[in-house]
């Protein structure tokens, strides 16, 4: 093969984010927004036909490392927002693990994308959970260290004294509406500041036990499709979360105003900024609530495929 092509999914977290760097439960979603990306041997490296330096590309350099750091010329198309913790990074992990794989003839193991894809989040950032790398692979819907059939876990995956194990949940249809602050906020830092506050605070310990629990209700409101108690859970996430100081001015702007027209809202992802989304059977009427506080929303579904390789280019 002289040319690899492969995309994979974004996702949104529903319930555990922040809980889960500790090894606590956490469920994401995949949405059908992707990250598109084509890899071909090449004198140097290159991105979009442009050189670039493989050191300001943490993520990439980490699997070329798999290859004896063999040039490449990529080329990246994210239809994914950047920042708001929509897995953006992680989608770019999984497509090029993916893309590497079937340019060099490599297993494409979802398992083993998944897994090297997390490596090289954690190599990137220095710390973090397998959960968008994870998601975005398989698609669907995830959940990390929740369920205990041994049919339903994909993988284990362990990294210092964190381990996790990854299931597939059966998301049933729901309608969700992502609302977009427009305001990019690096997950590291976030996670460093909730990890200082845990760790000088019992307080906080709390209040990721309590996220721990409301995550572990919310898979039984997935499976049951009780998406009335599935909403309050997430609203209440949304206030744990706050008082960990993760949301901000904006993305409380946002979820206040869906709340009318919604089961439930909160952020998802890591916070500062980035997204916030509304579990809804009014998706047109939260879109006009969170665009009439300045948000950029747009409608997502649940049933989304993970991450997918191919001879030629799926771009529409």
């Amino acid at each position: 093969m002289n040319e690899a092509f492969a995309s994979a999914p974004g996702k949104f977290v529903i319930l555990g984010e922040h809980a889960v760097v500790y090894g606590k439960p956490a469920i994401a979603i995949a949405i059908d927004r992707r990250f598109y990306m084509s890899v071909k041997k090449s004198n140097e490296f290159m991105i979009n036909n442009e050189a670039a330096d493989i050191r300001q590309n943490p993520h990439l350099r980490y699997i070329l490392g798999n290859y004896d750091m063999m040039p490449v010329s990529v080329n990246m198309d994210s239809r994914i927002p950047t920042g708001s913790g929509l897995g953006s990074s992680a989608a770019l992990s999984v497509a090029f693990s993916a893309a590497m794989r079937a340019l060099n003839n490599r297993s494409l193991n979802v398992a083993d994308i998944a897994k090297e894809a997390f490596e090289a989040e954690y190599f990137s950032q220095g710390r973090g959970s397998p959960m968008d790398t994870s998601a975005s692979a398989h698609g669907y819907g995830i959940a990390l260290n929740m369920s205990k059939e041994k049919e339903d876990i994909l993988w284990n995956i362990s990294k210092n004294e964190h381990a996790w194990n990854v299931s597939r949940i059966d998301v049933p249809k729901m309608t969700f509406v992502i609302g977009c602050t427009g305001i990019r906020a690096a997950t590291g830092p976030l996670v460093e500041k909730v990890r200082k506050y845990k760790d000088s605070n019992r307080f906080a310990s709390d209040i990721i036990e309590e996220i721990s629990g409301i995550t572990v209700e919310g898979l039984k409101c997935i499976r049951s499709n009780d998406v009335v108690n599935l909403g309050k859970l997430m609203t209440k996430n949304h206030k744990l979360l706050s008082i960990l100081g993760v949301s901000s001015d904006e993305l409380n702007k946002l979820v206040n105003a869906s709340l009318p027209y919604a089961y439930g809202a909160k952020l998802t992802g890591a916070g500062g900024g980035g997204c916030m989304v509304a579990l809804t059977d009014q998706p047109d009427k939260v879109c006009e609530a969170i665009s009439s506080r300045g948000g950029a929303p747009f409608i997502v579904k649940t049933g989304v495929e993970g991450v997918r390789t191919s001879e030629k280019s799926e771009q529409k």
